[in-house]
């Protein structure tokens, strides 16, 4: 019986968690902003600068200021950032000042995080993407969107220059 309880228990914790990571991919972003999605087709997007990322891949970094993004609810965002890859947004970068709501609700939407001591973050993962939630500075916070199949992407396009390269010699 104990174990049937065990077995069950289990099963409740497995479908939690797969329904939190399932709903993080189903929002896929931060807003109406979009992983994967066209970063030039983004309302209020600027393009901040031109950059490499991990030394290696041409990305752009873009500022984006917009009336629809002044907010989450009544927390005030300070900053809003995205990163592209072949202007495929790969990044969204939310920073707001320090204020416990926010943990509330993103536990409330994707359920409880994991924390990792070591970066001092909390983080919600699903097979695609990321969230991590840390301080950004003393007085604000900062929540990052990382999209796995973009950063996969470029995996596989320095694959295909290096086999570029070694199909030359």
């Amino acid at each position: 019986m104990k174990t049937l309880r065990l077995t069950v228990i289990f099963l409740i914790m497995a479908a939690v968690g797969y329904a939190q990571g399932s709903e993080l991919e189903r929002r896929n972003g931060f807003k109406d902003i979009k992983l994967g999605s066209a970063a030039d087709s983004l309302k209020g997007a600027k393009l901040k600068k031109e950059f490499k990322e991990n030394d290696e891949f041409d990305a752009q970094l873009f500022e984006v200021d917009h009336p629809d993004y002044n907010s989450i609810g009544e927390v005030e965002i300070r900053k809003l950032e995205i990163k592209a890859y072949k202007n495929l947004i790969y990044e969204i970068t939310v920073v707001t000042p320090k204020d416990p709501r926010l943990m509330k609700a993103l536990e409330s939407i994707y359920g409880k995080s994991e924390y990792d001591i070591k970066s001092e973050t909390y983080f919600w993962k699903a097979d695609s993407l990321l969230l991590a939630f840390r301080p950004h500075g003393k007085h604000q916070l900062e929540m990052v969107y990382t999209s796995f199949t973009i950063k996969n992407l470029m995996k596989l396009d320095k694959t295909k220059k290096v086999e570029a390269i070694a199909d030359d010699f």
